[in-house]
């Protein structure tokens, strides 16, 4: 029966659209990708196409389409999956949306959509767009509906993206993960049903499931082959992307906000904006599609992604609550011997009434604790720079503990169950009612004093350290309470918002727990992103190998700690920590003092080192090369700068290899036609884990033939650095 009844409506629409054929194309468009809407006849829009670039159309307006509607509504009759479901006031809940009309225009690299469509029956209306990155190959789509009838109009379901495709087969690459596990990768195959990835969390989000996915056409994903499409939503809440087979082996991706618990009621004239997804298309699998989304990010969703990242030394691993001014001066002391650029004062400095010497109080009462730290923040600034260093502090204005001035004096500020139900804790601590302009202003005010009071402070930690579990607002009234998680998210952007408008300098981490908040809509508004508290060398493999196929390794911030680890008590070499750390934007998070002589002689090499070649790790292409996800125990990866004439090559041997296994790497993005001198760096003695070091090879080689890595023993890794060699 629901065979008969799918074949039905596939011949309703295939009927319908070849019966009203309109030669009108709308095509969206970068070099190398295409996404063809079609007006029929009736005026229904549809996808036709989306993947490699069609540079003639002629002729497509007749064919029949196989997508569904480019929007799809609840009540046409149509689709199963919707991208929209809305109730008027009349207590109708069906929508069928018609096309009126459309704008493009071209910016220099940016082309520029607009598509207008209007309910047949009522004053209702929803607006597509689409800005398409010609060079980078990506797309932004999202969506506005607002509304010019007598009453109010309710939104149970509001998509950003609703894109089709057709193939033989499916196979889903998503991530996930938990608390110091983030960015797991997984690849599964899609079957007839749905398949969601979401989080109903409402903070943090990311933490758990990453709102991004790849999604291999007709075969598995492989790294330089095949059909991939990319995408990542842009928010900071609560999010659901579905993919839905049917049984024509058609595919369709309804991607935005997650609709759980978010009825929104809009006004007359009222708008209501989706975040945007972002999409790209590669017919050279994975690694393709992973370098379109880091060039685009770099110019266009990342601050200041044209600029190199300084290194840090976080005082969290090093000093946890336990400090006063002389051991962070301390530290200090040996972060500058070693060539550290900032160092970051993170969780404790505050609370007086309520001191922060543990989690358990004072997150909230944003004044110095006069005990711990007599002379004040200034002090330590003003000592950081005497030692050629800048400072940076960490903050969590988001958030409260019961046990504070603050949840004393606004306990309405706080998002709390209705009815004197018990307030839920998360690490001892409630969050503040973002929804509320009034606490907008008070965690913009935070960030603003700390910054106004010690200009000078040159980067800000921002964590977040719970979810959303007492759902409830009292600024909200009875009939917006489902407004919470859309208002929260909102609200916390536009503080972003503010404060990158008066700090247009300052470094922002976004920092939730770890990896809560590795998401493109946290990235417009920050300079980069803490993976994960995690921060064991062997975890990180698999940690920064999911995150960086979707997010550039110049956003990325990743430690060098003590050993044992602290997370997992793992021993690693300190060179091991430094290679892995050297895949991203290179801290450290340690108390120098522990280290022994040799090795602050051995940071203090590779962090010279590091400023060196950071220009390559942060603004070259990044080639996944061997994953450590595969069973031969290595993981390797390889940058390329944008001309062609730097490269760096990582290896890794995570686990034993028997006498004559050893690793055999090809490298990728090299000019063919260039000679590389190729030199291993960051070395423990003298003896190179290549038997050509400081040799001249040609890109041909090195990509066709490959290298012979002299890895054996686990936790052990080779960075080498090749530079082009002009005649």
């Amino acid at each position: 029966m629901n065979n008969i009844k799918s074949i039905l409506v596939f011949l309703m629409v295939f009927f319908l659209i070849e019966g009203n054929l309109f030669a009108q194309l709308i095509h969206v468009q970068t070099n190398q990708n295409s996404l063809i809407f079609q007006v029929a006849k009736n005026k229904k829009l549809f996808q036709t196409h989306y993947g490699l670039k069609i540079q003639n159309t002629q002729g497509l307006q007749n064919m029949a389409v196989v997508y569904n509607e480019a929007y799809p509504s609840f009540g046409n009759g149509q689709s199963d999956e919707v991208a929209l479901m809305a109730t008027h006031a009349d207590g109708t809940m069906a929508t069928d949306l018609f096309y009126t009309s459309h704008e493009q225009k071209v910016y220099g690299n940016v082309q520029t959509t607009v598509i207008h469509l209007k309910d047949e029956k009522k004053a209702f209306f929803v607006d597509l767009y689409f800005n398409a990155y010609a060079n980078e190959n990506v797309i932004e789509e999202w969506t506005t509906v607002f509304h010019e009838e007598n009453k109010d109009v309710t939104l149970s379901q509001f998509a950003s993206s609703a894109i089709g495709f057709k193939a033989a087969d499916y196979y889903l690459s998503h991530f996930f993960g938990s608390h110091s596990n983030e960015m797991n990768f997984v690849e599964e195959p899609l079957t007839n049903g749905v398949k969601t990835i979401e989080t109903k969390r409402g903070v943090r989000t990311t933490e758990y499931e990453n709102p991004s996915f790849m999604l291999a056409l007709n075969s598995r994903a492989q790294e330089d082959d095949g059909e991939v499409i990319a995408g990542a939503l842009a928010w900071t809440g609560n999010y659901r992307i579905a993919f839905q087979v049917d049984d024509q082996a058609r595919c369709q991706m309804i991607g935005g906000i997650n609709p759980f618990a978010s009825n929104y009621t809009i006004k007359p004239g009222e708008k209501f904006e989706t975040p945007r997804m972002i999409l790209t298309y590669s017919d050279e699998g994975k690694n393709k599609a992973s370098i379109n989304l880091h060039r685009w990010a770099r110019k266009y969703n990342l601050r200041d992604g044209d600029q190199p990242r300084p290194i840090v030394l976080n005082s969290w691993e090093g000093a946890y609550f336990d400090f006063d001014a002389d051991r962070l001066k301390s530290m200090m002391d040996g972060a500058a011997e070693m060539g550290v650029e900032i160092f970051v004062l993170d969780d404790g400095w505050f609370g007086n009434k309520y001191p922060r010497n543990n989690p358990r109080a004072g997150l909230g009462d944003w004044q110095v604790n006069k005990k711990k730290l007599p002379k004040g923040i200034d002090d330590l600034v003003k000592y950081a720079e005497k030692k050629k260093m800048k400072f940076g502090i960490w903050v969590e204005p988001e958030m409260v503990n019961p046990k504070s001035e603050l949840a004393e004096n606004h306990p309405d500020w706080i998002v709390k169950r209705k009815n004197d139900r018990a307030m839920l804790l998360e690490r001892n601590q409630l969050l503040l009612d973002l929804s509320n302009p009034e606490v907008q202003n008070f965690v913009f005010k935070v960030v603003d004093d700390i910054l106004t009071e010690n200009p000078t402070i040159a980067y800000v930690k921002w964590d977040a350290n719970r979810h959303v579990q007492n759902f409830g607002s009292e600024y909200l009234n009875e009939n917006q309470q489902s407004h919470f998680f859309v208002d929260y998210a909102n609200g916390l952007e536009n503080v972003l918002i503010r404060l990158k408008e008066k700090y247009p300098s300052t470094i922002f981490q976004a920092c939730a727990s770890g990896g809560g908040r590795i998401d493109f809509s946290s990235m417009r508004h920050t300079h980069e992103f803490w993976a994960s508290d995690n921060t064991d060398p062997y975890q990180r493999l698999f940690i920064q190998w999911g995150t960086n196929h979707f997010y550039p390794p110049i956003a990325m911030a990743a430690h060098v700690t003590k050993s044992p680890n602290h997370q997992t008590h793992r021993t690693t070499s300190l060179k091991f920590r430094f290679d892995v750390a050297m895949g991203g934007r290179l801290g450290m998070e340690l108390r120098p003092e522990d280290l022994e002589e040799e090795e602050v002689t051995f940071a203090k090499e590779a962090i010279a080192l590091y400023k060196n070649i950071r220009h390559i790790v942060q603004f070259g292409d990044l080639y996944r090369l061997l994953s450590p996800y595969d069973i031969d125990g290595y993981a390797a990866i390889n940058y390329v700068s944008s001309n062609k004439e730097e490269a760096l090559l990582m290896v890794y041997s995570h686990e034993h290899h028997r006498r004559y296994e050893r690793n055999f790497t090809k490298m990728k993005g090299l000019n063919p036609n260039a000679i590389y001198r190729v030199k291993e760096i960051n070395m423990v003695g003298g003896k190179s884990k290549i038997n050509f070091d400081d040799q001249l090879v040609s890109g041909e080689v090195l990509m066709n033939r490959g290298i012979w890595v002299d890895l054996r023993r686990p936790l052990e890794s080779a960075v080498f650095q090749l530079t082009e060699i002009k005649d």
